[in-house]
C-alpha cells in the first residue's frame, strides 16, 4: 500500500525539537519519589539475591563435602 502522508517531511532537528516539546518532565517531588523508590527496590533486590547466592554457596559445599 502507497503512503497517503502528504505533509511535507520535516528536516530530523525539527522533528527532535518537536517531540522534546511533548515531553512532559517530572517535578522534583516526583523525581525524588521515583529515585527513591528505585535504589530502594535496587537495595532489597541485591540484598536478595546475595542472600541465595550464600545459601546456594554453602548448599554446593555442603554437598562436595560429603
Amino acid at each position: 500500500m502507497a503512503n497517503t502522508d502528504v505533509t511535507p517531511k520535516k528536516s530530523w532537528f525539527e522533528g527532535l525539537k518537536a517531540e522534546f516539546r511533548k515531553i512532559i518532565w517530572p517535578n522534583r517531588q516526583d523525581l525524588v519519589k521515583q529515585t527513591t523508590a528505585v535504589v530502594v527496590v535496587s537495595v532489597v533486590l541485591g540484598i536478595i539475591i546475595a542472600l541465595l547466592d550464600f545459601v546456594v554457596q554453602n548448599g554446593i559445599d555442603f554437598l562436595v563435602s560429603l
